[in-house]
């Protein structure tokens, strides 16, 4: 489990192929590389991975084409950074939300506008998410916990979107600050959202 509180950027030093149509992605980031062992999970922009290799300056974790698929590893390249979380301890403080690390589905850049010195970033996703998506609610960005400032209710079938403000230390420790309009993005909606969804259905 994850709290959405990105601890390192880390940088894509390695992509490869695996056997069976995976890749095989190495990571630089110095402060998790030290801390991790092999079997040991880690969030890279919101996915929850397991290590399989490593030393005292990187890491490595196999990524499955199901993996591939559903979110933006499949797209990623040598030099880019990324999102780091590695899981909450029981003992732990808990300052974002419940992150699972299983993303829901990918969206996009859609906006970004200055308010202040922080960033108000738009980002669309599709339809059949926005229910899980409240004003004030949690969303979880490339693996970084927000709060929902506003959303949209889209006709059935068309793409919705959201809004949250990035204050100037989650610019600063984030890739958020750095993604143009267009970029892709993984999207984690709340779990509880989800939870109550099914409730509400196992009772009509």
């Amino acid at each position: 489990m994850f709290t959405g509180i990105v601890a390192e950027k880390g940088r894509v030093r390695e992509l490869r192929p695996t056997e069976g149509g995976g890749r095989r992605l190495v990571v630089e980031a110095p402060s998790i590389a030290a801390e991790v062992a092999v079997g040991d999970s880690v969030a890279v922009d919101g996915v929850c991975l397991t290590v399989v290799d490593g030393d005292a300056g990187a890491f490595a974790v196999d990524v499955v084409p199901e993996t591939l698929a559903r979110t933006t590893l499949g797209g990623r390249s040598v030099g880019e950074e990324v999102n780091l979380e590695r899981p909450v301890a029981a003992r732990g403080r808990f300052d974002g939300h419940l992150v699972q690390g299983h993303v829901d589905t990918t969206g996009r850049v859609l906006d970004l506008r200055r308010d202040g010195d922080a960033v108000v970033a738009r980002f669309g996703l599709p339809g059949d998410y926005a229910r899980y998506v409240a004003e004030k609610g949690s969303i979880a960005v490339d693996g970084v916990s927000l709060t929902v400032t506003a959303v949209e209710e889209p006709p059935v079938g068309e793409e919705s979107w959201f809004e949250v403000a990035l204050v100037p230390h989650t610019l600063a420790v984030t890739t958020l600050g750095t993604k143009p309009v267009g970029t892709p993005v993984n999207l984690e909606v709340d779990i509880i959202a989800k939870y109550v969804e099914r409730w509400r259905s196992a009772i009509r």
